[in-house]
């Protein structure tokens, strides 16, 4: 039966991972194990659960704890719930967005890329994509459009970060993810050679005068296929685009050159899907 706690201010120390704590101090790089992210809203939060993620604690109007995270918290045993009236919680800046519902979660256990990779037949790489809005919307589209994991490179977006995970609408928890690479200097070379290792062919989204269209026929015959998405502004690094078996281009009209990573990696996940 879940713990109900009435508060009173937001200053309460043990609201701080809601109210202080800034995304690298939730993360914890230092000591990972002892990490946590902040999951929104309730299908987000139901999402979490599925996936084996365990809560620390909740935050909430009072009027949910019998209404949207009723069966939540029956899922959730003697989880501490803080709770109070809304006119308290709308100081918290962006509370009134959340839908009322906020949970503090233990991030889960990483997988290794070779956990990941070996029935994998389509995968993404985000390459130093740093918005967590497009990481979210990236894992979004991953999730839909057939794509069996994530790769994301050292300098890449946390995809736990709280606003990545509520643009997902959860889905970074229905789709495999690791890291490739836990320095920036393990990317590209490193994590290039171990996707080769492992089979796979990369794709690089490029705008490159050598590149060939998204619906080449020898990309979709490729059987395991690696598609390798960049930084906003900047693209993908000289080094990947070399380094990789080929580069790739989604055909424009009207004069556009380019999508937005997130649209164009819908586009490219909907292509170049295993058949």
């Amino acid at each position: 039966m879940a713990n109900i706690i009435e508060i009173h201010s937001l200053e309460q120390p043990e609201l701080a991972v809601f109210t202080k704590l800034t995304e690298a101090q939730l993360r914890s790089k230092q000591n990972p194990e002892k990490g946590v992210f902040i999951a929104e809203s309730p299908k987000v939060i139901g999402h979490a659960l599925d996936a084996g993620c365990v809560p620390v604690s909740f935050l909430m109007e009072r009027k949910h704890i019998e209404g949207k995270a009723k069966e939540l918290l029956s899922r959730c045993g003697d989880v501490p719930v803080y709770t109070a009236d809304s006119q308290i919680l709308e100081a918290l800046t962006g509370f009134a967005l959340t839908r009322g519902i906020l949970c503090a979660m233990r991030r889960p256990e990483q997988k290794s890329v070779e956990e990941l990779c070996s029935n994998a037949h389509r995968i993404a790489i985000l390459e130093n994509i740093v918005d967590p809005t497009n990481v979210g919307a990236i894992f979004r589209s991953a999730a839909a459009l057939h794509m069996d994991a994530v790769l994301i490179t050292p300098s890449c977006c946390d995809p736990l970060h709280r606003r990545a995970v509520r643009v997902s609408m959860g889905t970074v928890f229905q789709i495999p993810w690791a890291r490739i690479g836990e320095s920036a200097d393990q990317w590209p070379e490193e994590g290039l050679k171990r996707l080769k290792e492992l089979g796979f062919k990369t794709a690089a989204l490029a705008l490159n005068a050598d590149s060939i269209s998204i619906d080449d026929p020898k990309l979709m015959s490729e059987d395991k296929l690696a598609v390798i998405l960049g930084t906003e502004g900047d693209g993908l690094s000289v080094n990947t685009i070399a380094q990789s078996d080929y580069t790739v281009l989604i055909p424009m009209s009207h004069g556009v050159d380019s999508l937005n990573v997130a649209a164009a990696s819908a586009v490219a996940f909907w292509q170049l899907r295993w058949r």
